[in-house]
């Protein structure tokens, strides 16, 4: 596979995720994607994206209920 800014060759490897988002961080250290070996830009499969909005509804639903108390 190749990237899509710089052309270089994608290999398997971690990466990592963060998000600042109503009120708090999401930071996911090492989750697997797609590199680039030439510019370091890394890509999501479809299962980790769908894993990463899971996990930010499910934040954002929690958290909604410190937002309604406060």
């Amino acid at each position: 596979m190749k990237c899509i800014h710089c052309n270089g060759t994608l290999k398997k490897k971690t990466a990592p995720y963060h998000v600042d988002r109503n009120g708090y961080h999401l930071i996911l250290d090492t989750l697997p994607a797609w590199v680039c070996s030439q510019c370091g830009e890394h890509f999501f499969e479809e299962k980790e994206v769908d894993s990463i909005q899971e996990a930010v509804r499910t934040l954002d639903s929690r958290l909604s209920k410190f937002a309604k108390s406060a």
